[in-house]
């Protein structure tokens, strides 16, 4: 049986790992090419960046941003995310379906059946006048097995093989969304704080202002409708501080549902703000040649590609002949010692073939329906490549714009800054009037927030960067992490 099985081949597609598509062997991820080093400005999130194209990202790619509360927040989510726990759970899922499907397909079946009966039987069944009542006992062994001839066994077992091979990969996809959202969203909340402290800021000084105002309205010097504009103003600006005070609330009630804790616990979470952050300033670029296979996702989309190729097969076998072997020992006897006795024995060894003949077109039918099927996982895979190159590109592209953002921001800043002092000290002197101080002033308060804004999507598009780029799994130890780490593809030609 052993020589049968290995002289056989499976038929259907035997499963190649799918080219890229074209131009993805290139050295850049965009048309043009990207400066080395980004642009710096003065302050904080202002230092330029340098991309270093062939380096590894590390598996703790947030370690890169240097905040230890980051990194306690991101362990502890780790090990309480309930979507990690759930992905994890049908990782094992798939494995335990492909442990019990292995051994009923690669194995006979081997049974045993004991008995025992009590009958009557009549005179012309017994051979006895009025017939008699009878024990019957019996006992077998029955083995069963049919031989994989055509691979639509080795095609099942490699489909199933892929199955976990995706849910791998899924873990890994859950893993590099939960601690991207976490970082993303921890730089989220560091950049409201700022935003709130830079609005404060604007409120202080416009509250400053107000009070000059009314010294001079209580002195005669200016009517009563400057006093209401410069009121109106502040309020205007405490106007922006609820939502922006509701947003952080939010925030911080999605980074407590990252880390698998209830809202009412973010209180006992580490807090951040832009300072407690440093932004990399060498940045890690795998070359577009091997972004495909370190993206989980698209890691995921070959494996059901690999699921599909399998298919065929299945459905390619079921064309052929099935060979099925049986076989039976046992014994059959009146008392149970005698089931012991080699004149009891019975035995029976069965061979049989089945070859479909007519069925409609069924089989051809399903045959075509997993080539259809094949090839809609050839092209979501090729789409799955596709985006995970603009994200790269995308990323790449923003951080970039981003250095160029903040310089010109910061600039803008320090001379919104410099000329709301001198408009006030010029109307303080009665140089200029007060349209012009509160035109000076709105453009501070743009500018300041502005500026904040600017520095905190550097850290976001850092952040995303690395998750474009899939986080640096590959990179996990064997002893960190084992039970994230994915198993090695099946190979189609394995029997």
């Amino acid at each position: 049986m052993g020589a049968l099985l290995a002289s056989c081949a499976a038929v259907g597609p035997d499963f190649q790992t799918p080219a890229l598509p074209a131009g993805a062997a290139v050295a850049d991820y965009t048309p043009a090419p990207l400066p080395g080093d980004t642009a710096s400005a003065t302050g904080p999130g202002g230092a330029a960046q340098h991309l270093s194209f062939g380096e590894q990202i590390p598996a703790q790619w947030w370690s890169l941003f240097q905040s230890p509360p980051l990194d306690e927040l991101v362990r502890g989510a780790i090990a309480q995310s309930p979507n990690l726990v759930s992905a994890q759970a049908a990782l094992r899922n798939a494995q335990e379906l492909l442990n019990a499907q292995s051994g009923a397909l690669r194995y006979p079946n081997v049974s045993a059946k004991a008995g025992a009966e009590r009958e009557r039987a009549t005179a012309l069944s017994s051979g006895s006048p009025g017939g008699g009542v009878f024990n019957v006992y019996n006992a077998s062994v029955d083995v069963s097995y049919t031989v994989d001839a055509f691979g639509s066994t080795r095609r099942t077992l490699e489909g199933l093989q892929a199955g976990v091979d995706y849910q791998n990969f899924q873990v890994e996809a859950a893993y590099l969304t939960l601690t991207s959202n976490l970082v993303t969203t921890a730089i989220k909340e560091a950049s409201l704080r700022a935003q709130l402290q830079a609005t404060r800021e604007v409120l202080d000084a416009q509250q400053q202002q107000l009070d000059v105002l009314n010294g001079q309205f209580d002195a005669g010097a200016i009517p009563r409708a400057t006093v209401l504009t410069q009121q109106t103003q502040l309020a205007q600006t405490r106007a922006t501080l609820p939502p922006l005070e509701k947003q952080l609330a939010q925030t911080r009630h999605q980074v407590a549902v990252y880390a698998g804790r209830l809202p009412n616990e973010a209180g006992s979470l580490p807090e951040f703000s832009l300072d407690s952050l440093q932004l990399p300033q060498q940045l890690p670029v795998s070359l577009p040649s091997s972004l495909a296979r370190q993206r989980p996702d698209v890691q995921a989309s070959e494996a059901l590609l690999h699921q599909a190729s399998a298919q065929v097969g299945v459905a390619t076998a079921n064309l052929y002949p099935q060979i099925q072997l049986s076989a039976s020992l046992g014994a059959l006897a009146l008392t149970p010692a005698g089931l012991l006795e080699r004149s009891n024995t019975l035995w029976s060894l069965v061979g049989g073939l089945t070859q479909p003949i007519f069925n409609g077109g069924s089989l051809n039918a399903q045959r075509r329906a997993a080539v259809a099927a094949y090839d809609e996982a050839t092209a979501q895979y090729r789409g799955t490549v596709l985006n995970a190159f603009q994200n790269v590109a995308d990323a790449l592209r923003a951080l970039d714009a981003d250095a160029a953002t903040l310089k010109v921001q910061a600039e803008a800043e320090a001379l919104a800054r410099e000329s709301l002092e001198l408009s006030r000290s010029q109307y303080q002197l009665g140089g200029v009037s007060y349209l012009s101080l509160l035109t000076a002033q709105q453009a501070w308060l743009q500018t300041h927030v502005a500026l904040v804004q600017a520095q905190a999507a550097r850290y976001a598009d850092t952040a995303a960067l690395f998750s474009a780029l899939g986080g640096g799994w590959w990179q996990r130890g064997a002893l960190a992490d084992a039970q994230l780490a994915p198993a090695p593809a099946a190979s189609a030609s394995t029997p």
